[in-house]
């Protein structure tokens, strides 16, 4: 909920320009909307298919935080049986992006997890869930804050 604006699920558009340095400014409302505050950390993920990039504000300083791509099967109930797994072993999902590549065959998966109170580590999560019975591919890479 947007507290300033007062209304649930709100979707804000705004068109911004890039600078000469690559750098975009996040309108004020949007920041509002978001929560963004000076000086948070915030996840870019770019999706060079659709041509987009998703902007998440949800990084602590002190996170151990790590990009998780993943191929499951396309079929109801493959993304729950990750996350349910995930859940079990204390990561803490921030982000989930799946996107059917064949419906009824495969979907690819980018998850920005949260490894820091984790009962595995990213070496180990990755052969277990290469176990579970819908995933077919996993590569799992750490996400280093840039200054």
């Amino acid at each position: 909920m947007c507290v300033k604006c007062g209304v649930e699920n709100l979707k804000l558009t705004e068109i911004v320009r890039v600078d000469s340095k690559g750098r975009i400014t996040i309108p004020m409302v949007i920041r509002e909307a978001l929560n963004i505050i000076e000086g948070m950390h915030v996840i870019l993920i770019a999706d060079t298919d659709k041509r987009e990039i998703i902007v998440s504000p949800a990084i602590s300083p002190g996170m151990d935080v790590y990009e998780i791509y993943m191929e499951i099967k396309d079929v109801p109930g493959a993304l729950a049986e990750v996350t349910e797994f995930m859940a079990k072993h204390g990561v803490d999902l921030i982000t989930t992006h799946c996107t059917s590549v064949r419906r009824g065959e495969t979907a690819e998966c980018i998850l920005v997890a949260d490894l820091t109170s984790a009962k595995i580590k990213p070496e180990e999560l990755k052969t277990e869930l290469l176990k579970l019975m819908n995933v077919k591919l996993v590569n799992i890479k750490s996400l280093r804050r840039s200054y």
